[in-house]
């Protein structure tokens, strides 16, 4: 019997200070919805197939969750549209846009 071990190297992500408030603003947001309606952390987790600490992270604002848990908390919550509000506004986007910025493009593979 052949047994295959994967071995993933992760890199942690290193968050400004700024996205850091970002993200515990997002986790109370998320922690406040769930008591609006009344769910224990432990109702949440389980629907959200979840374990409770992650959810308690997801509460926390912490940044090493996954952005799928994020998701499927939203969705138990009845909230996962306001994940395609996620950059759907971008003034700068457009502003670019408008003023033709040259993009640089990929230099082309050398072939020989």
């Amino acid at each position: 019997m052949l047994i295959i071990i994967n071995i993933m190297r992760t890199r942690k992500v290193i968050l400004l200070p700024k996205m850091e408030k970002t993200l515990v603003q997002v986790g109370e947001n998320i922690k406040l919805a769930r008591l609006r309606r009344k769910l224990s952390t432990e109702q949440v987790a389980e629907r959200a197939n979840i374990s409770r600490p992650t959810l308690w992270n997801i509460e926390k604002g912490a940044g090493g969750v996954a952005m799928a848990a994020y998701a499927q908390v939203l969705f138990v919550l009845g909230l996962e549209k306001d994940l395609l509000k996620l950059a759907g506004d971008d003034p700068l986007g457009r502003k670019l846009q408008d003023a033709e910025l040259i993009v640089k493009e990929r230099a082309p593979k050398n072939v020989k």
